[in-house]
């Protein structure tokens, strides 16, 4: 085998050295990967499997755990010897930062950092615009299979996050939700599905499943873009990024070089991403993810491994009740889940509770947008129960039966999405929430015409967005220690956030 350079494992008391080993082993083994490949596009044919492997963070404990008692997260459930593959160094600097430091302070013993035994597949080492297998002969790409590791799926399923992982007697407990393939993979497929690099993803995301929506954020970020900040603490906004790596600095910035790769992409990606960047990342990432329960999972299974602070869905849906106007706003508060896609991972009797924080901060919102408040603010607001179907024509179905059972569950809007959002949030500990526009009411014979629709989109989306906005300048004002909910945390949970 074509060995890549070796490291001694090292143990650190220190949150900063750990992560520099990491990143020093992490750098070594790309390296190795990509000098292999380049010369064998070039024709030279290794003697032996050229392997390199991804680096490991361990933590070993004699004791069950004294962590504080109101934290959701750094520290291991009790004694014994936890470890995580890790990959991309930079992009998750300051994540693996705080859950090293977490970790040495709350067990008050040192990491163990070294070279694991899980390969780093060949595709997962290419710098963002490598794409040299595409030069390659049919034949030479298929010995490429011989010569390199590939992607493994099984080594990046979802049984930790999924609570089926156990693993064989003597090896270690995971510390992660998310192997490093796992988190390679879903750091690819982000760059296909939205046209971003997963750089530019911010802590907070918004959904939505019109591109209504979408155009009106384009039209603030670009806007934003012009003006020079107000110094205070919601406006610190230094760029806004468009598919295809377009970014536009801040009008007081001046355009860096890496600003010079980006260009339009021909046509749009399946589920385009905007971003609003903050220096400390902490801004928001607005998606598109069109219609239907497979897309809202897709894109969450695969931005859950950024570890996002919370993600909202702001979209449309059909109001289930006689006392709702079009243009009414949904909170939900519970959902029902017949969108199916989630069947296998989630059984359907978990329930996915409302987050205290993340729902005060969008019934906040809609009172300071709407500049209603108390009872004045049912006008336009209920608090309920969200159904999502994957049958966009559900009332087209026999017997009226999809109404009885959202009678039942006293759901009081439908959609296609939300609750498929809100399950993911759940699976992958990544707060949620849902606020909906009521934009038809089709058992009360009241849908949408095209004339009506327009009308009703421009005259809604500029608030329901500017809603969505508030809610994430409230939800970051508050810790991040207190915005991921220990409701969201199983019985022996990993330690990282």
């Amino acid at each position: 085998m074509f060995a890549a350079p070796s490291f001694p494992t090292a143990r650190f008391d220190d949150a900063s050295a750990a992560l520099e080993r990491v990143r020093e082993i992490y750098h070594a083994q790309i390296a190795h990967l990509r000098d292999a490949l380049h010369r064998f596009v070039a024709g030279d044919t290794p003697t032996a499997h050229v392997r390199a492997c991804y680096p490991f963070v361990r933590v070993h404990t004699d004791t069950v755990a004294r962590a504080d008692s109101r934290l959701a997260y750094g520290f291991v459930a009790g004694p014994g010897t936890y470890e995580t593959t890790l990959t991309r160094p930079e992009l998750f600097r300051n994540y693996y930062l705080e859950q090293f430091d977490l970790l040495i302070k709350n067990h008050r013993v040192p990491l163990e950092v070294g070279v694991s035994s899980q390969p780093i597949p060949l595709h997962f080492s290419f710098a963002e615009d490598d794409h040299l297998e595409g030069s390659l002969e049919r034949a030479r790409r298929l010995l490429m299979r011989d010569v390199f590791d590939l992607p493994d799926l099984a080594a990046m399923d979802d049984g930790i996050a999924n609570g089926t992982y156990e693993p064989n007697a003597g090896d270690p407990h995971p510390l992660a939700l998310f192997t490093a393939p796992r988190v390679d993979y879903s750091l690819h497929r982000l760059r296909h599905y939205t046209g971003t690099a997963p750089e530019h993803f911010q802590n907070f995301v918004l959904f939505t499943n019109y591109q209504f929506y979408i155009d009106e954020f384009v039209r603030l970020g670009r806007e934003l873009m012009e003006t020079a900040p107000d110094n205070s603490p919601d406006d610190d906004y230094v760029a806004f990024v468009e598919p295809g790596n377009v970014i536009t600095r801040r009008a007081h910035l001046l355009p860096s070089e890496a600003d010079l790769s980006g260009s339009p992409p021909p046509r749009l990606p399946q589920m385009p991403a905007y971003h609003l960047v903050r220096k400390d990342g902490s801004g928001i990432t607005m998606v598109n993810i069109g219609v239907g329960p497979s897309n809202a999972k897709t894109i969450t299974d695969h931005i859950a491994v950024l570890r996002p602070h919370a993600w909202i869905m702001l979209g449309h849906c059909a109001g289930l009740r006689n006392s709702q106007q079009l243009g009414d706003y949904v909170l939900a508060h519970g959902y029902v889940r017949e969108d199916h896609v989630l069947d296998e991972d989630l059984p359907l009797w978990v329930p996915i509770p409302p987050l205290a924080e993340v729902q005060v901060a969008l019934e906040s919102a809609v009172a300071d947008v709407t500049r209603l408040q108390g009872y004045e603010l049912k006008r336009v607001m209920r608090t309920g129960t969200v159904a999502s179907v994957d049958n966009r024509n559900w009332e087209l179905l026999p017997h009226r039966t999809p109404e009885r059972r959202f009678s039942q569950s006293r759901a009081v809007a439908l959609d296609m999405e939300s609750a498929t959002i809100a399950a993911n949030g759940f699976r992958f500990r990544v707060p949620y929430g849902t606020l909906l526009c009521v934009s038809d009411k089709p058992l009360h014979g009241e849908i949408k015409l095209p004339g009506m629709a327009n009308q009703f989109y421009r005259e809604r989306v500029d608030q329901h967005l500017r809603i969505g906005l508030r809610a994430v300048d409230i939800l970051r004002q508050q810790r991040q220690d207190r915005l991921h909910s220990r409701k969201l945390r199983s019985f022996a949970e990993v330690a990282f956030q």
